[in-house]
């Protein structure tokens, strides 16, 4: 059996002239020294920024709800480790389902999408956002715009002279709207016998001491910037 030929011992190139590194160096010495201090400081700036309490980038803004479509309350945060995140309205929290959805867009965007927009959805709406840090919060109002409408309208009358008559509309809309009553078709003029009362959600035209002549086609409109409605009524006085 033959021996294995002895192994060849490598040799280092020389490094090309003008890279050589002298440790012993004090200028090697002292820039090694600034390259772990700005590596420490570093470390410890990433640690901070990382771990500690929420903050809020970009705060919440008022959104104005059409009815029947979406709104989205949008806020950007920092926060490390990852928070527990709650969305209120008027002090209620709510629930992530099909009304109200919670979204994670971008690792610090978080937001909160109203479904089926409707009047009642107007409020403040709140985020409290939470980690083993600390919180932080913030609020914004979802402003509802609904067109003028009547829900109900007033029942046809019928009454004896000297009665009182009361016609009645559910009325609804946000801007509140204008209402108005007609007499076919001219503007009722007011006093202390014939009148009319509106309120957040009805409107209530009044006729005292009924008289044979207040009998005829009543109209009672509203409108605000989103649209108008209409509703008529007949009334007979004998």
């Amino acid at each position: 059996m033959s021996k294995a030929a002895p192994a060849k011992k490598s040799v280092a190139a020389a490094p090309p002239p003008g890279c050589t590194l002298d440790i012993n160096d004090p200028q090697v010495q002292s820039a090694a020294i600034r390259i772990q201090a700005s590596y420490r400081g570093h470390r410890s700036r990433k640690e901070l920024r990382e771990k500690g309490p929420p903050r809020v980038l970009e705060p919440l803004k008022d959104v104005v709800l059409i009815e029947g479509s979406a709104a989205k309350l949008t806020c950007r945060i920092s926060a490390f480790p990852d928070p527990f995140i709650r969305w209120s309205k008027d002090g209620k929290e709510l629930r992530d389902g099909p009304k109200y959805r919670y979204v994670f867009e971008d690792p610090d965007v978080v937001a909160l999408v109203v479904r089926d927009g409707e009047l009642a959805d107007l409020g403040q709406y709140s985020i409290n956002v939470t980690n083993p840090f600390g919180q932080c919060s913030d609020s914004a109002r979802i402003l509802v715009e609904v067109p003028a409408k009547i829900q109900k309208g007033p029942d046809n009358t019928k009454a004896r002279k000297g009665a009182t008559v009361t016609l009645t509309a559910e009325i609804l809309g946000e801007p509140a709207p204008d209402v108005g009553w007609t007499k076919d078709g001219e503007d009722i003029e007011e006093d202390d016998r014939v009148f009319f009362e509106i309120g957040s959600t009805t409107t209530t035209l009044t006729i005292r001491r009924a008289i044979p002549q207040d009998s005829g086609k009543y109209e009672v409109y509203v409108e605000n910037s989103l649209g108008m409605d209409q509703s008529f009524a007949r009334v007979d006085v004998a």
